[in-house]
């Protein structure tokens, strides 16, 4: 079987947990950010897991994770 390549743009994006889940950082962080109140900014510097329906997909771009 030939080597896969990693899709280097997720690759910077996403972790491997201790138990194989995938975790990332929360979107929409970025810019605008004076109509969006503090708790919203605050809750949005956390990571979270990635969704289970996109796991099979994000596994298959990131081979070697």
């Amino acid at each position: 079987m030939p080597k896969l390549k990693t899709n280097r743009a997720a690759a910077k994006r996403f972790k491997k947990t201790g138990t194989g889940k995938l975790k990332r950082m929360k979107a929409y962080k970025s810019h605008i950010l004076t109509k969006k109140s503090a708790k919203r900014k605050r809750n949005l510097r956390k990571a979270t897991m990635t969704d289970p329906t996109n796991e099979k997909n994000m596994k298959k771009i990131l081979p070697y994770l």
